[in-house]
């Protein structure tokens, strides 16, 4: 009886082994996403409402698609957590990881901050991975980052089949006072190595405060329809302009204050903050590229002061001094930035939105 009774428990621990390894996926369709700018999409994962496909150029479009700054909220009690996805292009760069491109990247509430805990590794256009197991069986509230240059076809989220999932009770990253930011590749997170290590979302998690990515990568260009469609955000707490790298003098010197205008005109007492772009690394052999940034610098500059002459209490300036340190370590190529240079940017645009009255 004694060996029936033991051979029975044997039976029934492997049984319950099998059954705490099994995995159920949940469509993350039914979990909150943050960093839209509007709900009026053509699918759920992407960046700009479908009116701006017959309005906008295409390549801004395209690049709406991308899922840079987008963010699945959701808490469960799992032992390990997984993701199924797949996504829109497969797209690949030489300068950047596959990670960054098309991985996703998976954050824990922890006593008061965002505690990183794995990226999902992509392995093509379909991907299912298995990002972190044998954990404590406590609830926890998650943050997962998306993509930073591909579409997200689909998503979902797996978890034990003995454990729960569900919508999030802390109101974290807070969404009812956005931020808006506006920019090129560097703004849409080239090169970070992940989804979480891109500015904005550094700093959606440092502010907690849904962090809106408008970063186009080659065509942060002034284009007068993403200024409307930012100006229809008449709760954005702050609105960020930093778009040089894709800009020429004469574009610079055109269409910044007509776009300055629009953000204004809708809303008038939002603090504008524009920034400088960064001296690049190896400007400092070529010399032309050192004379073309300090002239839009000094220009966009320009534009900046005679707005204050004119008034404005609420428009603001961030220099280029140190925005990535000077060492020369903190770029990819000379522009695109590493996870150093996102961290040290996060850490001056941090530092100059806390001596910013916002909402």
């Amino acid at each position: 009886m004694n060996r029936i009774n033991t051979l029975l428990v044997g039976i029934f621990y492997i049984l319950s082994l099998q059954l705490h390894a099994q995995t159920v996926y949940y469509d993350a369709d039914q979990f909150p996403l943050v960093g839209k700018t509007s709900d009026e999409t053509e699918t759920r994962y992407e960046r700009l409402p479908a009116y701006l496909k017959e309005v906008c150029r295409p390549p801004i479009w395209n690049l709406g698609k991308n899922t840079s700054g987008l963010a699945i909220r959701f808490r469960t009690n799992s032992t390990a957590i997984s993701a199924k996805w797949e996504v829109t292009g497969d797209n690949r760069m030489n300068h950047m990881t596959e990670t960054g491109i098309k991985g996703v990247d998976l954050y824990a509430w922890e006593e008061g901050h965002w505690q990183p805990v794995k990226a999902g590794l992509p392995s093509g256009k379909v991907n299912e991975r298995t990002i972190i197991s044998d954990m404590t069986p406590q609830e926890r509230e998650y943050m997962m980052f998306l993509p930073l240059y591909d579409g997200v076809v689909s998503l979902s989220i797996g978890i034990d089949s003995t454990a729960y999932i569900k919508n999030p009770e802390l109101p974290y990253p807070d969404t009812t006072h956005p931020i808006l930011i506006y920019g090129t590749s560097i703004t849409q997170g080239g090169c970070a190595t992940r989804p979480g290590m891109s500015y904005t979302n550094i700093l959606a998690r440092r502010l907690n405060r849904e962090v809106i990515n408008l970063g186009f990568s080659g065509n942060g260009q002034l284009d007068y329809e993403i200024a409307e469609l930012m100006a229809t955000r008449r709760d954005a707490s702050m609105f960020i302009l930093d778009f040089i790298p894709n800009v020429n003098a004469t574009q610079l010197t055109e269409k910044t204050r007509p776009f300055f205008d629009i953000l204004r005109k809708a809303n008038p007492d939002t603090p504008i903050l524009f920034v400088e772009t960064v001296i690049f690394p190896h400007s400092f052999y070529d010399k032309n590229i050192y004379e073309t940034i300090t002239e839009k610098n000094r220009l966009l500059r320009e534009e900046y002061e005679k707005i204050k002459r004119e008034g404005d209490k609420n428009v603001y300036y961030l220099a280029n001094d140190g925005l990535i340190g000077s060492d020369g370590e903190a770029t990819v190529d000379g522009i695109h930035f590493t996870d150093l240079g996102f961290l040290r940017f996060a850490d001056k645009l941090y530092n100059t939105i806390q001596h910013i009255n916002i909402q």
